[in-house]
Parts: C-alpha cells; structure tokens; sequence
C-alpha cells in the first residue's frame, strides 16, 4: 500500500527523534528531502534517496507526491518538526495545486521535536509564558513584513523564537533585528544562541540585547530573545546561568 509520510527528524541526535518516525522510515521505499537531512536517515536496503537543494520545496513535494501516486512508500523529511518552517506546508500546497487524484492518496504528518523546544530544554525554561515563532527569511515574504510582526511580537511581550536567522545569501538580517529590537526593549533582556542541539557541535550562549552579536548565529542557530520578565538563575563558577521565564506575566 502507498503512501506519503511527512517527518520531522528533531533537532539533530537519534535519540530525540520519534519512534513513530523511526518506524516509518524504515518502511519507506523512497525518502525525499534537503540533502543534509537525507544524509541523517539511517540507509536501508533497496531504498531509493532523493536530494534536492534547500530552495526546491515545491518540486520537491510535487516529486513526493508524483512517487507516492505510483505506489511508492514516500518520506518527506525535514529537520526538527515538519510543520514549523519545513516541508509540511509546502507538501500540501503542491497537493491544492496538483491533480485532483492526489488528494485521494494516504498523507500523513508525523510530528518532530522543533528546535526551539530542544534549545528551551538545554536553556531552563525560557518559554514558561507567552511565545512566538518567528523565520528570519525573506526569501518567500518581504522584509517589511518581517519587521512588522517582530515589532508587534516584541510589543506584546512574547519571548520570541527566530528560524532562520542568517546566512550566507542573508547577512545583515538579524543585526536589523537586534537594532529594531533594542529601541523597544530594556538592553539587559537575554538573548540566546542554540546553535546545532544535540549535536556533537553543539555550542550555547547567552548575551543580554544591548551586547547581542550577530556572528554568533548561523543557519543551525535558533535565536531566542527573552522578555523584560525572562530571569537568569546564576549557576556554579564557569557554568552557564539557567534562563527561565516565569509563569505569570505583567503587562509590557
């Protein structure tokens, strides 16, 4: 029987991917996604591999779609959870524009652990109140727009999660976003840089606004920018404070 599973394969370590992703995997007679992310999923026999560039979302979920309607067992996967910035969306905007028998074909979304949650669990409990996510990109939205919603996510009091926040094509991105956001915050409010969670690279810091350096971040950072009422716990000598972000909140 065909199908077509859309996978989020967490923030990096085996041992934080789902079993139910585990599982399916296994049985998939094709796994389709980013070249990176491909390479992460444990090779079985006779399985066919798909690697496409990190800009083919659509194609590559039309490509999904097209195997899985010949009666492959298709896996599209994405890092972290497939919903969230990830193949999920674009899966199921290639099946809207697509042949009207797609839509008759088995899909499924099995969820992921994202990577603001990883980075939360090795931070403390940075979102104990209200938060938002927020991408960094503007590849498939203008940039105004980016700076309205930081600018009203940081009104509102949201500790704010940033995907995407820089890379080689986008440089200057998160410094704008730091200076936006320093003339609304108080400079002392933590901002940190999960970069690579749960991966033998990984490497965390925690800088307050006023000194937050956008070098610090990459394509594998996840930013996270604290609120007025985010709280530092300090630690023993040499030990990285726990950031946490109380229950209750104020209005800003």
């Amino acid at each position: 029987m065909s199908w077509l599973k859309i996978i989020g394969l967490g923030p990096g370590a085996d041992s934080l991917r789902t079993p139910e992703a585990s599982a399916a995997l296994a049985e998939a007679t094709d796994i389709i996604g980013y070249g990176p992310y491909v390479a992460r999923v444990p090779h079985a026999p006779g399985q066919r591999r798909h690697e496409t560039d990190n800009r083919q979302e659509l194609e590559r979920a039309r490509h999904a779609l097209a195997l899985a309607a010949e009666g492959a067992r298709v896996a599209v996967v994405s890092s972290g959870d497939a919903g969230v910035f990830a193949m999920a969306s674009a899966v199921f905007e290639a099946l809207e524009g697509g042949p009207a028998a797609w839509r008759a074909l088995d899909v499924a979304v099995l969820p992921g652990l994202s990577a603001m949650f990883a980075a939360a669990a090795r931070l403390g409990a940075p979102l104990g109140h209200d938060f938002c996510a927020l991408s960094l990109s503007d590849n498939l939205k203008p940039w105004p727009l980016v700076e309205q919603r930081l600018r009203a996510a940081a009104g509102a009091g949201f500790v704010i999660a940033l995907y995407n926040p820089i890379s080689r094509a986008r440089p200057w991105q998160l410094g704008r976003a730091f200076a936006m956001l320093r003339e609304m915050l108080p400079g002392d409010v933590p901002v940190a840089f999960a970069t690579a969670v749960s991966r033998p690279e990984e490497a965390i810091a925690i800088q307050p606004l006023a000194e937050a350096d956008p070098a610090r971040a990459d394509m594998r950072t996840l930013v996270m920018i604290g609120t007025a009422q985010s709280r530092l716990v300090p630690r023993g000598a040499g030990q990285r404070p726990w950031l946490y972000a109380p229950r209750s909140a104020r209005s800003p």
